[in-house]
């Protein structure tokens, strides 16, 4: 039908570059395309602008070029990781972006739960599985997970990352990792104070966030897990609870 626009992206924010702060990709300079929506609701969620369908009238509805033009105008047009989040961005139809971005040397990489598998998955750079442990509130469907598993056909690189906050979620990943012995698996520890969606400058508890790495560093040490690894959030630990870093 003529006059129809292409597939959207529904779009809670682009920003960077700016570092990735958590997971195998620490550090890296990146830019960010964060999606709106998502099947889960955490109890602990650090991004409920981005969720929660209260703000769904902030989120914008962008085709791929309209996305594309803010990501290299953002990056100058120099290649750059291109890190998909939401939300839950693999309920949002990506597989034209990564596409549009290998065709210009970009590289992507995607941080989804593991609750809905794409074909697109195997396009990309990095996959990040997370799956949410019981302090969340949600509850992780294991079929779910190992067909995004399946569905990124062992293409790009794959990791477990996974929040931690008590020892129910440290024997949460203990189990996760048991499961998948061949993906890395990195912890890091959860922040309680995530910021309200229309307060970025919130303060954090960096006292708790802190004791809660400590802690997370000595049980890892105690019970000789020498294959993991244990990362702080480095964005909370410089930039707090402000968006759009």
């Amino acid at each position: 039908m003529t006059g129809m626009r292409p597939a959207e992206i529904r779009v809670s924010e682009i920003f960077g570059p700016t570092i990735q702060g958590e997971g195998a990709l620490t550090g890296l300079p990146t830019v960010f395309v964060r999606t709106g929506g998502c099947d889960y609701r955490c109890s602990w969620c650090d991004s409920l602008h981005a969720v929660d369908s209260a703000y769904r009238d902030e989120w914008r509805a962008l085709t791929v070029e309209e996305v594309w033009s803010e990501v290299t105008r953002l990056s100058g047009g120099v290649p750059v990781m291109v890190s998909l989040s939401g939300g839950n961005p693999a309920i949002q139809p990506l597989g034209e972006l990564i596409a549009r971005g290998h065709r210009e040397g970009y590289r992507f990489a995607l941080e989804t739960q593991g609750s809905v598998a794409r074909d697109w998955f195997a396009d990309l750079d990095m996959l990040v599985l997370s799956p949410k442990p019981p302090s969340s509130g949600m509850e992780t469907e294991w079929d779910d997970f190992d067909a995004c598993l399946r569905s990124s056909r062992g293409k790009p690189q794959t990791a477990l990352k996974i929040v931690v906050f008590d020892d129910a979620d440290y024997a949460y990943a203990r189990a996760a990792a048991a499961r998948h012995p061949q993906l890395p698996v990195y912890l890091q520890p959860g922040n309680h104070t995530p910021p309200p969606p229309d307060d970025d400058d919130a303060p954090i508890d960096i006292d708790g966030v802190m004791e809660r790495m400590r802690w997370l560093v000595d049980r890892v040490i105690a019970d000789k897990w020498f294959e993991v690894r244990v990362l702080p959030q480095l964005h909370v630990l410089i930039w707090g609870n402000r968006r759009g870093v």
